[in-house]
């Protein structure tokens, strides 16, 4: 019996191995930055420091700021913006004809395609002050303005959406095409409207796909950086900084690796607590 699962666990070894080297051997270092004092520049040596840089990230008004934001981020373009959104492209394509189907789709996984910065330039030049939503505002007379001073968080979460959506939209078709036609045509017969289907029906089917969608949503777009950096670079002031922004500038701005590693680490920890809870939710049974 040990002898079987001994054969059975050989032919995943290089890939166990790949990973420990290339992902868990990173990780383990940072771990150990993290808790030193390292610099960029103006330092022989660094030196252990314990809790040190995780103290000073929970007492800096800026840390607490880019925390905040980030969740924002992540509510509004993530877990709202991109699940409902997908959701919604998913079941209407599943009633529209081909042509259009095939037009949507194209559209959306267009965006989803277009790496992080042109589609950061791209949306920089849509909420500009001289951008197109305000040519738009503008044709329509109705009031413009900056929308990358006065909204900015709001703006690049917008981007997020409209590049990401197409991800949540890919999984929710797959997923409503597995219902059977019959359930929901009785359904139907028995005088359940739309909404009725969707909230009794579709949703409990699609459980499962719904739990690892947002996660994987969620995941991803705590890790988004280019998009923002490209389109407010966190700005204006701190207004759109979140957790990967602000690390990026007490790592390699400030110089400090070692404070800024910190922060990567409980981005990491705020990632691992999400895919905790996800799991816990996909192990029970719909």
């Amino acid at each position: 019996m040990i002898t079987r699962r001994i054969a059975r666990t050989l032919p995943l070894t290089p890939a166990l191995v790949l990973i420990l080297l290339f992902l868990g051997g990173p990780i383990v270092y940072c771990a150990y930055i993290a808790f030193t004092d390292l610099q960029l520049t103006g330092q022989a040596h660094s030196s252990f420091v314990g809790f040190a840089n995780f103290r000073t990230a929970f007492g800096d008004d800026a840390f607490l700021n880019a925390v905040w934001l980030t969740l924002v981020f992540t509510v509004v373009s993530a877990l709202v913006g991109q699940n409902t959104l997908g959701l919604a492209l998913a079941a209407l394509m599943r009633r529209a004809s081909k042509p259009v189907r095939t037009l949507t789709g194209g559209i959306v996984i267009t965006a989803w395609v277009l790496p992080e910065v042109v589609a950061g330039f791209l949306l920089y030049a849509f909420f500009r002050r001289e951008g197109t939503l305000n040519a738009i505002l503008d044709f329509l007379h109705l009031p413009s303005q900056n929308w990358l001073f006065t909204l900015p968080i709001l703006a690049v979460s917008f981007a997020n959406v409209w590049r990401g959506t197409a991800f949540s939209m890919l999984v929710y078709s797959a997923a409503l095409d597995e219902i059977p036609n019959e359930i929901e045509e009785s359904a139907e017969v028995d005088g359940a409207g739309g909404w009725r289907r969707m909230w009794h029906i579709t949703l409990p089917m699609i459980r499962r796909s719904i739990g690892t969608n947002l996660m994987l949503n969620t995941l991803q777009t705590l890790s988004v950086f280019g998009l923002i950096w490209v389109m407010t670079r966190g700005g204006p002031g701190d207004r759109s900084q979140t957790l990967p922004l602000f690390m990026y500038e007490q790592a390699f701005q400030n110089s400090m690796i070692g404070y800024g590693t910190a922060v990567a680490l409980l981005l990491l920890l705020v990632g691992s607590l999400f895919s905790v809870v996800y799991m816990r939710l996909l192990r029970t049974e719909v």
